[in-house]
């Protein structure tokens, strides 16, 4: 087998020194493969339950009749909730929710069951957190279902005690039956679409700093760049084996997230599985470009990677999981529209959890293609202007000596 310097300049030569960069810089291995593999097992533990249940609540009773405690009961079944502790009066359920020890307080007014069986209106008061939407949301759609529950059997109960069918009673307490039918994510399951969400987001920063950082490396000095143009027999070919290493690394990487999607978390795959392979190489070659692109626009390296940084950190917030796109501002709307990450996310939820259907789902492939061709110009533009600077700098030198 040749070595490397048996190899004629051309792309082989560039692309087998790139990966000797591996060798000779760890922090390159481990910015490229080792991080983002070590961040998406903590997500993935994090998000190991793949939905939050048995929430833990506090209730004060204050009524203590058999209605109350059937209530309680009731709540407490649910998989949402769980009634972990008995208070006796608001102070202390005020101090357990800002401890963080319960999510919510189910607070059961005095003559509760008297005031329900005498035709009054009496009132069940939950207090939860808001500013943990997550799991406030969850204990507040809990106890809902369950007061819910038992009000319907309460209802019931008075009707048919007047003498009315049991089939009568219940046609009158829901005239209009409603069927519900869940689409996509029926079991709210967080690692189906939050989980998938946050592993590409993590990927994006990892793929655009390591990338700025790669060809940073050799264009932030003349003499750099002008080996590796030697050394490829050409730039672009230089430029294409420089990054074809990086490319496979973060394929690989991305191919293990999915594969932990689809073999441990279930996720399903109702669409193409050749669009979703399609859109994450080129989820990944626009981001790669994108970071190209800034090592050859600004200088230094550095200021190119916290640029690379500032603007795809945030991009999880911009994808429309956390909060639907068509309610965020102009600014955060935008912002999440030039990022490729948000498109292959629309891809990537289209062709798993959707199953959209092909001829739908063209729309975020040809974006993120549109993404690679404007960001790989760009890249070309700049280099050629640097080409010209650098031969206008050699001229003007010969003509002064």
């Amino acid at each position: 087998m040749r070595g490397k310097g048996n190899l004629r300049p051309g792309f082989l030569l560039v692309f087998v020194r790139e990966v000797e960069q591996f060798r000779k810089l760890p922090v390159l291995l481990a910015l490229t493969v080792l991080m983002p593999l070590f961040l998406m097992g903590i997500l993935a533990v994090v998000f190991s339950q793949g939905l939050a249940t048995r929430l833990p609540i506090a209730v004060l009773n204050l009524d203590g009749g058999d209605l109350s405690r059937s209530i309680i009961r009731t709540i407490d079944a649910t998989p949402d909730t769980a009634v972990v502790i008995n208070v006796s009066d608001l102070s202390e359920a005020r101090r357990l929710i800002l401890s963080g020890q319960v999510h919510g307080v189910l607070m059961i007014r005095d003559n509760l069951e008297r005031d329900v069986f005498a035709g009054r209106r009496p009132e069940v008061v939950f207090f939860y957190n808001t500013q943990t939407l997550t799991a406030g949301n969850l204990t507040l759609r809990g106890v809902n279902a369950a007061l819910a529950g038992v009000e319907g059997g309460i209802r019931l109960s008075l009707r048919t005690s007047h003498g009315e069918p049991v089939d009568i009673a219940q046609a009158a307490l829901s005239p209009i039956p409603v069927q519900i039918n869940p689409l996509f994510n029926p079991t709210m399951n967080y690692s189906h679409f939050l989980l998938a969400a946050l592993l590409p987001a993590v990927l994006q920063i990892i793929v655009v700093t390591s990338t700025a950082y790669a060809v940073g490396r050799d264009v932030e000095t003349r003499h750099r760049l002008r080996v590796l143009r030697r050394l490829g027999g050409g730039l672009w070919p230089a430029m294409f084996g420089k990054l074809l290493p990086y490319t496979l690394v973060f394929l690989f990487v991305l191919g293990i997230s999915d594969l932990l999607l689809f073999l441990w978390f279930q996720l399903p795959l109702r669409g193409d599985r050749m669009l979703l392979l399609s859109a994450g190489l080129l989820f990944v070659l626009a981001n790669q470009m994108f970071g190209a692109f800034l090592a050859v626009a600004m200088r230094p390296m550095a200021l190119a990677i916290s640029i690379g940084t500032f603007a795809t950190a945030p991009a999880f917030g911009f994808m429309g999981i956390g909060f639907p796109r068509l309610g965020m501002t102009p600014f955060a709307y935008y912002w999440g529209e030039a990022l490729p990450g948000t498109w292959y996310l629309t891809a990537r939820i289209d062709q798993t959890l959707r199953g959209t259907p092909p001829d739908l789902s063209g729309k975020p492939l040809a974006v993120l293609l549109f993404m690679v061709i404007i960001f790989t110009a760009l890249t070309a533009l700049c280099l050629e202007r640097n080409r010209i600077k650098r031969q206008q700098a050699n001229h003007a030198l010969e003509a002064v000596s």
